[in-house]
């Protein structure tokens, strides 16, 4: 047990770390990376959170906020109160400079979320639950904060469905994107670490079954741009 803890520990060191060197360059990279399809992904997001907001009283937490993009879109679209927090103190410093009216930042843990059972109406992460070290347990604590009926959204890249998209993917992924995103950060390393971090990630059909398994319900998911990502949605039961 103590052997796990440190190697939690140490993991969580290590991706603070690494997301805080390239905190700077972040969102460009994001932009110019994904060719701007990133934005599209949160208003997908933000739209279908607001399908499940019964009113604009309603509060959703965004985890792992980093510089706060779908945080703000989340309250642009939904117009409720929106609450993100992530780890990394320099992103957080950045998002501070973006953000206005009902968005709150607050510095916390996704595996120990400072927040009480049952606090938010929806809980989102996008393109943060692959850098936890432990998928299960960020789930655990997503389902926690929520209300009973509730709804948690997990943005993440996942496995494209297209026989032809796939390999041009990873091509892309796993040869272009490092260097492109090493040039332009600074850090070849943090831009190594994204496509291996995805490639051990659980893909749709798994995440769905873990998602039920940490208590979910009514689980489903909808493939972004062919499967490059998805947006997997489940409910807190009654």
């Amino acid at each position: 047990m103590l052997e796990n803890g440190r190697a939690a520990t140490e993991h969580a060191g290590r991706v603070r770390e690494m997301f805080a060197t390239i905190a700077g360059r972040y969102d460009l990279l994001n932009h110019l990376l994904s060719g701007n399809v990133d934005k599209r992904w949160r208003r997908i997001v933000a739209n279908r959170v607001r399908d499940k907001l019964q009113s604009s009283s309603s509060r959703v937490l965004d985890v792992a906020c980093g510089t706060g993009d779908l945080s703000i879109t989340l309250f642009e679209i939904t117009g409720a109160g929106v609450v993100g927090t992530d780890f990394c103190r320099p992103m957080l410093e950045i998002a501070a400079g973006k953000i206005s009216g009902r968005i709150r930042l607050i510095e916390g843990d996704a595996l120990n979320l400072p927040f009480r059972d049952g606090t938010f109406d929806v809980a989102t992460i996008a393109f943060g639950l692959r850098n936890l070290s432990s998928v299960e347990s960020g789930l655990a604590e997503l389902l926690r904060v929520v209300k009973p009926g509730g709804w948690v959204a997990v943005l993440e890249f996942s496995r494209p469905a297209n026989a032809i998209l796939r390999p041009l993917f990873s091509l892309y992924f796993t040869k272009l994107l490092p260097w492109m995103g090493g040039v332009i950060s600074g850090s070849r390393s943090a831009y190594t670490y994204l496509p291996a971090s995805v490639q051990k990630f659980p893909d749709q059909s798994q995440l769905s079954l873990l998602m039920e398994q940490a208590g979910l319900v009514q689980v489903g998911y909808e493939n972004l741009t062919g499967g490059i990502a998805a947006l997997h949605m489940g409910r807190r039961p009654l």
